[in-house]
């Protein structure tokens, strides 16, 4: 049976904020949207179709999602499963070929869906879709500067956004950014940070939950741990702080819940006011908060992972961190190496972040090898852990969806959701909660 994964990669515009994202489709051995004849066609466009029937309400919503749709994808009316704000149908050379596809395509555009066209060429069978393409994208691995260049500026001229797909490289980037591409993808770009952000970074809606949460008159220890659970850098600092020489113990916390019950209570609010006096004025800007959210991705991503994998050293709340751990060195002005010789984490960890080494580094190299759709490292990597490849897609968007769930709850003031009194005076007598 042909492994068949889904995912999504992130589409960025010149200065680092996300476009949109790329939903990319691997399964029948044939990557989606290939020419691969009618029978894997069909496939393909059957698994795709059944999977989203059953996942588009999940991780998909609030973002705008460009996913490349064959004739039969086209003709089952797949793209009506979205929302026509949220997504972008993207046709290349085999649907524009065929015969009845341009109909389907038309009339999407005629009901306001977005459209866009892959590896686009002024070639006569491309111009008569013109006025119902909104994107235009080109391979810079197979386009020419000077191709490129008059493309983008032909397309300008008529009001077209152009997208510059599989940037391997900073030097290909650099390219596509001076040939005036309006938006950049590929796995450079993925991985591409325009911003580093001071240790003081952290998510200012999570973090005013967290002084609410901790100021009741009964905290709830499990609610505590899941908002700092959310940020990289408070977990780091939580970490830091209860292995500092103050709070030396004979045995180091190595997890969040340990670290709280290492402080305890009375610390951890103390803690947290000194965060809130030394970072009032930060505001985290859309392109760190992004990759906040990758860090907490990454991390529950790795967690859920360690129920199916095998003979794994570690736990899977050390997983966890280890998928937020992967981040620090964006967050924290120091080589990675340096901070985490300042947490008391597994060497084993260390090892999968620094070297990519063990069996924890496989599996951190499964988790970025998703990321990337790196189809061939997938299958390899999930078959030395043990892990189904069929679970995969499912763990990935059960994740995802998740973590937009939480995000969604932290971009609403702390205030409408928590309606209690404002704890600027916690020794006030409050309402029994």
């Amino acid at each position: 049976m042909a492994n068949k994964y889904i995912v999504r990669q992130a589409i960025k515009d010149a200065k680092g904020d996300i476009l949109g994202y790329e939903i990319l489709y691997h399964g029948e051995n044939q990557a989606f949207g290939s020419d691969a004849g009618a029978a894997n066609d069909f496939a393909a466009a059957d698994t795709i179709y059944s999977f989203l029937t059953q996942n588009s309400t999940k991780g998909l919503k609030g973002s705008l999602n460009f996913m490349t749709f064959t004739t039969m994808l086209l003709m089952k009316k797949t793209p009506k499963l979205f929302d026509k704000s949220e997504l972008v149908i993207q046709i290349d050379d085999s649907v524009i070929i065929h015969p009845l596809s341009m109909h389907f395509v038309h009339q999407y555009a005629k009901e306001g869906y977005k459209i866009a066209v892959n590896e686009f060429q002024f070639a006569p069978r491309y111009l008569t879709l013109l006025d119902s393409i909104d994107y235009i994208k080109l391979n810079i691995q197979t386009t020419a500067d000077l191709a490129m260049h008059n493309t983008i500026d032909i397309a300008h001229s008529m009001n077209k956004k152009c997208i510059v797909t599989n940037i391997r490289t900073e030097e290909e980037y650099n390219r596509a950014v001076s040939q005036g591409a309006d938006a950049l993808e590929g796995p450079y770009v993925a991985d591409k940070l325009t911003t580093k952000a001071h240790s003081g970074a952290y998510l200012q809606s999570n973090f005013f939950r967290l002084m609410v949460a901790v100021t009741k008159d009964e905290p709830d220890v499990d609610e505590i741990e899941r908002l700092i659970s959310m940020d990289a850098g408070l977990t780091y600092g939580l970490l830091k702080i209860a292995n500092s020489v103050y709070f030396a113990l004979r045995h180091r916390a190595t997890t969040i819940h340990q670290a709280i019950m290492t402080l305890g209570l009375g610390q951890l609010k103390q803690w947290i006011y000194l965060l809130s006096a030394s970072n009032t004025s930060e505001q985290v800007d859309p392109g760190t908060e992004e990759f906040l959210k990758l860090s907490f991705m990454r991390a529950n991503f790795c967690g859920e992972l360690m129920k199916y994998a095998v003979d794994m050293p570690i736990s899977k709340s050390e997983a966890y961190l280890m998928g937020m751990f992967s981040t620090l060195n964006h967050l924290i002005e120091a080589p990675l190496e340096e901070i985490l010789n300042e947490v008391p984490v597994a060497e084993e960890i260390k090892a999968a972040l620094l070297r990519k080494e063990g069996r924890c580094g496989k599996l951190y190299e499964l988790v970025l090898s998703y990321e990337a759709a790196n189809w061939n490292a997938i299958s390899s990597l999930a078959e030395e852990l043990g892990i189904p490849n069929q679970v995969l897609t499912n763990v990935y968007f059960v994740c995802m969806e998740n973590v937009n769930v939480l995000w969604e709850q932290l971009n609403h003031s702390y205030v409408e959701s928590e309606p209690e009194p404002s704890s600027a005076e916690p020794q006030e007598k409050k309402p029994g909660i």
